[in-house]
């Protein structure tokens, strides 16, 4: 078994909004470390400081160097890394997928792996999501899933507010769609999004900008 992997490409246009608010994030990361330092708190320095972490073009370079020379296979996806990663592995070229996004599931990583390269000091074992443990023991669709995703919150569109887990579960299985619980929805207590973009997110993990996983037959052979 070798890893194979996935750089992230150009983000899709329903993720400006997300970029934006982790931009507004990265300043009050900055400003809480310029404080930090003022007070000489060394723990809060440390902590902003891996807040602020960037990774550039230059470091990708070179960790794409560094795999060529490992003879470790990676691949440059046409958008977002998960897409890509679910696309392999639904054409059969991996085995799971390994990520801290819960979105892979969305785009329909059928086994996902969380904590995978966590240090062995924090002690936090790998968890395994199955997708489609998920689906038999709920009854529900891929569609249902997603919109399940949707309405716990995405990269991709806003998310009523004060709908946790349960409930979200709980208006899938009632109602199927979003379409339909946001039309059976209690407006009082919860508010709907305006202008609410569920629809361009669903069609975004339904059909995303990825390369075809069977053209990677060859290219992984090589390795």
């Amino acid at each position: 078994m070798f890893p194979v992997y996935v750089f992230d490409g150009n983000p899709p246009d329903l993720k400006a909004a997300e970029i934006q608010k982790r931009m507004g994030k990265r300043v009050s990361a900055e400003k809480a470390l310029d404080f930090a330092i003022f007070e000489g708190d060394e723990e809060e320095i440390e902590k902003q400081s891996r807040r602020l972490v960037k990774v550039n073009a230059k470091h990708v370079k070179n960790c794409k160097k560094l795999f060529d020379l490992m003879g470790i296979p990676w691949v440059d996806a046409p958008s977002e890394a998960e897409a890509q990663c679910a696309e392999l592995l639904k054409k059969g070229k991996v085995d799971f997928v390994a990520t801290e996004d819960m979105d892979a599931l969305a785009f329909g990583s059928s086994v996902l792996l969380r904590h995978f390269t966590f240090n062995v000091d924090r002690k936090t074992p790998i968890t395994q999501f199955s997708l489609q443990k998920f689906q038999e023991i709920f009854n529900v669709t891929h569609d249902q899933f997603i919109d399940f995703c949707i309405l716990l919150g995405c990269d991709y569109c806003e998310k009523i507010s004060g709908i946790g887990p349960k409930n979200a579960i709980k208006l899938i299985l009632e109602h199927k769609t979003i379409e339909n619980i946001v039309e059976n929805l209690d407006k009082k207590k919860y508010k709907v999004p305006q202008d609410w973009k569920f629809r361009e997110a669903r069609q975004l993990f339904k059909n995303p900008e990825v390369i075809p996983g069977e053209i990677f037959y060859s290219f992984l052979l090589k390795y």
